[in-house]
């Protein structure tokens, strides 16, 4: 299985900012960061909060001087930004990134410049390939972490591995009901629309009840769900006030 991609944030300027990109890494599964110049220094006592609990990231992140060092054991280096800034190189987005990452031969870099400004123009030289999110034209504002976690996201979703992280609050779906919970609950609708005219005129009766049998079958009731409706139609019998 190749190794996760690595996250470098160049020059990043706020400590809650470091921390938050940790959280969106962990998120999905990565732990390699690696800090270039951090203007405040490191460790940033800012960054442990902000991370909500992905101290494993912060704890094994490395700082360099120079972008260069930080992705020198790197064979595969994207550089993040929505503008090419004069440098002609491949241009994918991180699905494209993330589909490339799991088959390529040798570590891979995701680089991230510093919040205000991003990447400069020789950061971006020293990458092979350009990596942009489609975006809102009129709005181009992605802060760093989120800008992380679009990649980390795609990333999980290509990746061999794929089958380690979970979806949460995911519930099994009950069995449809068996048909002869369905034609009790049919019969009883009937019962009640009948009497009130809802069959009338006496030529379209077969229609009406195939028309509506046709509608109720389609979201495939469970047992629960039958029950429950039969309680409904239970109430609407009843005369207001009447006890069940």
């Amino acid at each position: 299985m190749p190794a996760q991609p690595v996250i470098v944030l160049v020059r990043p300027q706020l400590g809650e900012n470091i921390g938050k990109a940790a959280r969106a890494m962990l998120n999905f599964g990565l732990t390699d960061m690696r800090l270039v110049a951090p203007r405040d220094g490191w460790p940033n006592p800012s960054a442990g909060p902000a991370a909500s609990g992905a101290d494993l990231v912060l704890e094994q992140a490395q700082v360099f001087d120079t972008l260069a060092e930080a992705v020198a054991d790197c064979a595969h280096v994207y550089a993040t930004t929505v503008r090419k800034r004069g440098v002609t190189k491949p241009v994918v987005t991180p699905e494209e990134a993330a589909r490339a990452i799991v088959v390529e031969d040798g570590r891979s870099a995701l680089v991230f410049g510093p919040e205000r400004s991003g990447l400069e123009t020789d950061d971006v030289a020293l990458a092979r390939t350009i990596l942009t999110v489609p975006i809102n034209p009129e709005f181009g504002s992605l802060n760093l972490a989120q800008a992380v976690i679009l990649c980390a996201y795609e990333w999980s979703k290509h990746q061999a591995a794929a089958g380690a992280l979970v979806q949460p609050t995911v519930e099994d779906l009950l069995p449809p009901a068996p048909q002869e919970e369905f034609e009790g609950m049919f019969a009883q609708l009937c019962a009640l629309l009948e009497p009130r005219g809802y069959f009338l005129p006496e030529s379209r009766a077969a229609a009406s009840r195939r028309t509506l049998r046709t509608m109720l079958t389609k979201p495939a009731w469970n047992h629960l769900e039958i029950r429950t409706l039969r309680g409904v139609l239970s109430t609407l019998r009843r005369e207001p006030g009447e006890r069940p």
